[in-house]
């Protein structure tokens, strides 16, 4: 059995979950070369991800071995005779994870007939994720992930902690809780902030980390969380922005205004100092101007992000925006993207350097390298064990943005 995984954090911690359950069952996590079946999942958040799907569907099913090709995830949802056409052996997955009995019988295997593999995490990651919402009830005009995941939904608390906690029995110690749209994790008046300090409060030496969440989402009840745990919630917020321009969000059906955007910027950084705040921005979304994209880059040198996700927009067939009727020239585009990332790079040497001579706790992911709760590369000292979190002060910032704590 050989896994593929396309897009984004959450498809890899689904991904994580296929591999448990079909581990469980009997199967071996093996090369592709090698495997009897390829499980791809997929993701459909632009055009260009929904093409790359299909193309790994397309060389799996083209193995000289010919082996089962499952594709599961988004692509899966939205487009299943699409993708069944693409090979006699794809079978076509289209729930929100995979039924190991039925991969099981389309090899001819029964339950527990494969070879399992050794312990510890499926795919072998220092730093498990655990999806605990799913679905998102926004309509943001360029997207067309709310139709693959429906509306939103979370984990019973339950059942959030016992699969959080079960990670931590097996030995991690940083846990990332994502979903679709996190911040709407809600069980009753159980929400995002009263799961992770119930996490920190049961548990110790273990760092959570949230993986995206919406700025709207951000309260002070989590920020007071993050502030108050010693580096064990990550200081670090994903903060999706799209863009800077107050016309421009307002077409995307973006839920703030950029100066909402940047209060709660600043409002995470007093609470959670040396905080590490990244984004999401989506360069030439259509009837960008010159000056909303300057805009746009006047906004990041405000937050000052240690990270940028930036995006050139690309049509999504079955959105509003594709259907728009002034759409920006692709040149123009990849200029504006090409000036958006000339920009995060130099932010996030800003941002590392300012980390030099800073105690940072460290995640050790082997190779001698470790990562930091702001999510920056660093080398630690020889011989400390894989999947320990160590507190280091690094002296030095390398080039590649990395922190030296040797």
């Amino acid at each position: 059995m050989a896994l593929v995984n396309l897009g984004c954090r959450v498809n890899r911690v689904e991904l994580d979950a296929i591999a448990a359950s079909l581990q469980k069952a009997g199967c071996e996590l093996v090369p592709e070369p090698d495997a009897e079946a390829v499980v791809v999942n997929t993701c459909a958040v632009t055009g260009e991800a929904e093409a790359k799907a299909r193309k790994a569907v397309r060389r799996a099913a083209a193995l000289p071995q010919a082996p089962v090709v499952v594709a599961t995830g988004c692509v899966a949802n939205l487009f299943v005779d699409e993708l069944a056409e693409l090979g006699d052996r794809v079978v076509v997955e289209p729930i929100k994870g995979l039924v190991p009995a039925r991969v099981l019988g389309e090899l001819g295997w029964s339950e527990g007939s494969g070879t399992a593999t050794a312990g510890g995490t499926p795919t072998g990651r220092t730093r498990p994720g655990v999806k605990i919402q799913d679905g998102c009830d926004n309509r943001c005009t360029y997207c067309i992930v709310w139709k693959a995941r429906g509306a939103a939904r979370s984990l019973p608390r339950n059942e959030a902690l016992a699969q959080v906690l079960a990670e931590v029995d097996a030995g991690a110690h940083e846990v990332v809780l994502t979903g679709i749209n996190l911040g709407r994790y809600s069980d009753g008046g159980f929400g995002l902030a009263e799961l992770l300090d119930e996490l920190l409060e049961r548990t110790d030496g273990v760092r959570y980390r949230l993986s995206s969440i919406e700025p709207p989402e951000v309260t002070p009840a989590l920020l007071s969380v993050m502030g108050q745990s010693g580096g064990m919630a990550a200081p670090f917020l994903h903060l999706p922005v799209q863009s800077g321009s107050a016309g421009v969000l307002k077409r995307m059906g973006r839920l703030y205004t950029p100066a909402e955007y940047l209060r709660v910027v600043d409002a995470a950084r007093e609470a959670v100092p040396g905080i590490a705040v990244a984004c999401d921005i989506i360069a030439g979304f259509p009837g960008e101007t010159d000056e909303e994209h300057v805009e746009s880059v006047a906004l990041c040198r405000r937050a000052a992000f240690a990270n940028m996700h930036v995006f050139r927009y690309s049509r999504r067939p079955g959105t509003p925006a594709a259907a728009s009727p002034d759409q920006v020239d692709p040149r123009v585009i990849a200029a504006r993207a090409s000036e958006l990332r000339g920009l995060a790079r130099d932010m996030r040497r800003t941002y590392v350097a300012a980390r030099v001579g800073q105690p940072e706790l460290v995640l050790v992911e082997g190779g001698g390298k470790g990562v930091t709760g702001g999510l920056v590369e660093c080398l630690v000292p020889d011989g400390i064990r894989e999947g320990s979190l160590v507190s280091v002060t690094p002296h030095a910032a390398l080039p590649g943005s990395l922190l030296d704590a040797r």
